[in-house]
């Protein structure tokens, strides 16, 4: 026989099918019932929402949003320590540390309208490097992001919601809405955390290449890769020309922000996020596999 706790995880799980019903009296149903069972419900939310299902991910935070349970910090440290990273999910919990009642759904739906655009250009068959074109249309003309210019250091520059309202941002922001939207598309681009500039990596073709979305997208082959690289040889450079997690790409977004708010007095919060950046070291060195 099943004890409690079974009974109650196999009942939560048999909800999941109906997170993105469409139905007003089933999401009226669901609110209800999660209101009235908290304890229960709210970290089986959040487990969904902190998942590596991005559908599932989006209508379990939707939820959450509603409902208004929402603790930015506490959160964001949670995610840090479920070790189950989805970029588009820790880049929404890291705003909501600063910002912590912002709809994610509201940007989720302006990434998906890009993606939208892209899918309308795009010819198929479509060689890799002319669907980089298209996306470099689509985000840098049409919806005309760009690199943050004179105040740079603004911490908003580092918040994935307030770059999509601002179309302005930190090079490691702009990458991450770059590859949302290929991915919405279907085209898997991954993070490069080169010590130059973050940079977008793209592994589709024989030989890698690179794009500099603090430049417009610009295509970068692997020769011209030292430009990036700081002091760090071409020959010498192997894991910096490689993807980094998303725990890494994370903490590099809170680094910055550690920066950002010391150099606007705001010490509070500078030392929250250097706690993150430090929480994210420590999981990574205590990971089976470090």
């Amino acid at each position: 026989m099943k004890d409690g706790c079974d009974q109650t995880e196999e009942r939560l799980n048999a909800l999941i099918p109906l997170l993105d019903d469409d139905s007003v009296v089933v999401r009226q149903g669901l609110l209800e019932h999660f209101s009235k069972n908290q304890d229960q419900t709210h970290p089986f939310l959040m487990r969904i929402s902190q998942g590596k299902d991005p559908y599932l991910a989006k209508h379990a935070q939707e939820i959450i949003d509603c409902l208004g349970w929402v603790d930015g910090p506490g959160d964001f440290l949670r995610f840090i320590r479920s070790m189950r990273y989805e970029m588009e999910t820790g880049w929404f919990l890291l705003d909501r540390v600063v910002y912590p009642h912002f709809k994610s759904h509201d940007y989720a739906m302006l990434l998906d309208q890009m993606a939208d655009r892209v899918r309308e250009l795009m010819v198929t068959p479509s060689r890799v490097r002319q669907t980089c074109a298209i996306l470099n249309r689509v985000i840098f003309h049409e919806f005309e992001f760009r690199g943050a210019g004179q105040n740079f250091d603004h911490p908003d520059n580092s918040i994935l919601h307030r770059v999509l309202d601002t179309r302005q941002g930190l090079p490691i922001v702009l990458c991450i809405i770059y590859i949302l939207v290929a991915r919405r598309i279907g085209f898997d681009l991954e993070p490069i955390g080169a010590p130059g500039r973050f940079l977008v990596g793209c592994f589709e073709e024989k030989h890698p290449f690179y794009i500099d979305c603090w430049s417009g997208g610009r295509l970068i082959d692997l020769e011209q890769m030292e430009i990036y690289l700081g002091d760090v040889p071409l020959e010498n450079a192997g894991s910096y020309l490689l993807p980094v997690t998303v725990s890494e790409s994370l903490a590099r977004g809170c680094r910055n922000l550690v920066g950002q708010y010391a150099k606007s007095g705001d010490d509070v919060r500078s030392k929250l996020f250097l706690s993150f950046v430090n929480e994210f070291e420590r999981i990574q060195q205590e990971a089976p596999n470090a």
